[in-house]
C-alpha cells in the first residue's frame, strides 16, 4: 500500500467540519471526500446578489448559490450532471441563472422548509457528509468601515469598498442573534477537526462562525481547528492584507485561542496570472520572518508549503495537499 492509500485507510471516517463560501470552499470539499466520509460543509448563506439574490427575493428561500456548488464538489454523480447543474441560461427570461439554482428551489418548494430539501438533495446526489446552512433564518451582513460608515449586504459591502478607498473594521450579522442549526452544533461537539477557509474572509468565513453560539462550540470542542488562508487579496475585502493581517482580523472577531494551525501558500503564481490578477487588483498573501515570530507567539502551529494550482490563470488551492495534510493534523 502506499503512502497516500495508507493515510486514506488510517482516516476514513474521521469527522471534519468546515466553514466557508465560494468556490474555495467547494474545492476543498473535492479533495476531503476522498479521505474521509464524515464531512459536515456550514456554507454561508448571506449571498443577496446575482442568480441566488434573485431567488431569495422572490421566493423567500436561502440563497442557494454555494450549496450548488457543495452539492456538486461532494456528490457522486455523472458528469453529465454536474455540468448541468452549473449550466447558466444565456437568454430571455432566465438568462444569468444556474439550472442547479433553480433545481433547489424547486426541492425547497415541494418540500416547503429548505432543511428538508437539503436532506433529499443529499441523497439524491449521493454526497459524501452533508451540507447545512450557517442558519435558516433570513441573514444579511453588516460591516462597520474604518471611516465610520454603516453598510449592508454582502454584494454591496466590497462594492462599496473598491468605490471609495475605505476598509472594512468589523463585519456583523444580522439578525444578531441568529441561531446555528442544532446539526452544525452536534458535528462540532464531535469534530476531529474544524476548518475555516479558504474563501472570502469577511463575507464567507468570518459571518459563517459569528453565529449564535459557535464559536464558543469550536473553543470548547476536541477538534483542533485550521485556518486556511487564502492565496491572493480580494479586492474590497482584504486589500494589502498578508498572513498575519488575515489572522488577526480572524481573531478579531471570534477572540483569541480559536485556530491551532495556519496553512500559508509558500509558492508563487506565473507571471502573466499575477499581472493578470495585478489588473484586478489582487496580489499574492506573503509570509514574512516578522510574521512567523508574531504566529508562532500566539501558540499557532505555521504549516507552509507548496499549495498552489493554476488553472487556465485561475489561482487556487490544491485540494489533495490541502486534504492531505488535514489528514495528517487529525489525531491517530
Amino acid at each position: 500500500m502506499d503512502a497516500v492509500s495508507d493515510i486514506m485507510s488510517k482516516n476514513k471516517g474521521k469527522k471534519i467540519v468546515v466553514f466557508g463560501g465560494g468556490t474555495g470552499l467547494s474545492i476543498i470539499l473535492r479533495g476531503l471526500k476522498n479521505y474521509t466520509d464524515n464531512i459536515t460543509a456550514v456554507v454561508t448563506v448571506a449571498d443577496d446578489g446575482g442568480g441566488s439574490g434573485k431567488l431569495r427575493e422572490d421566493m423567500g428561500m436561502l440563497p442557494p448559490g454555494d450549496i450548488r456548488n457543495c452539492l456538486i464538489s461532494l456528490s457522486d454523480v455523472e458528469p453529465i450532471t454536474e455540468k448541468l447543474m452549473q449550466h447558466r441560461f444565456k437568454e430571455g427570461y432566465l438568462k444569468g441563472q444556474s439550472f442547479g439554482n433553480l433545481f433547489i428551489a424547486a426541492m425547497y418548494e415541494i418540500f416547503g422548509d429548505f432543511e428538508h430539501a437539503l436532506k433529499e438533495l443529499g441523497s439524491i446526489f449521493r454526497i459524501t457528509g452533508k451540507i447545512l446552512p450557517m442558519t435558516l433564518e433570513d441573514a444579511s451582513l453588516k460591516a462597520e468601515l474604518k471611516s465610520g460608515e454603516i453598510i449592508y449586504g454582502e454584494n454591496y459591502i466590497p462594492e462599496y469598498v473598491r468605490k471609495t478607498g475605505d476598509s472594512i473594521k468589523t463585519m456583523m450579522v444580522i439578525p444578531e442573534n441568529s441561531e446555528p442549526m442544532y446539526e452544525t452544533i452536534a458535528s462540532i461537539r464531535e469534530a476531529d477537526v474544524v476548518v475555516l477557509g479558504p474563501g472570502s474572509l469577511f463575507t464567507s468565513v468570518i459571518p459563517n462562525i459569528l453565529v449564535k453560539d459557535v464559536v464558543r462550540h469550536i473553543k470548547e470542542s476536541k477538534a483542533k481547528v485550521v485556518y486556511i488562508t487564502n492565496i491572493m487579496t480580494q479586492p474590497g475585502e482584504t486589500d494589502g492584507y498578508n498572513v498575519l493581517k488575515h489572522l488577526n482580523t480572524l481573531i478579531d472577531h471570534c477572540g483569541e485561542n480559536i485556530v491551532d494551525y495556519i496553512l500559508v501558500n509558500s509558492k508563487l503564481a506565473d507571471k502573466d496570472t499575477l499581472d493578470k490578477y495585478k489588473k484586478e487588483i489582487s496580489e499574492p498573501v506573503l509570509l514574512d520572518d516578522y510574521q512567523r515570530n508574531i504566529i508562532k507567539d500566539l501558540n499557532i502551529e505555521i504549516i507552509e508549503e507548496d499549495f498552489l494550482e493554476v488553472e487556465k490563470h485561475y489561482i487556487k488551492h490544491d485540494s489533495d495537499k490541502v486534504s492531505l495534510l488535514i489528514t495528517k493534523i487529525i489525531p491517530a
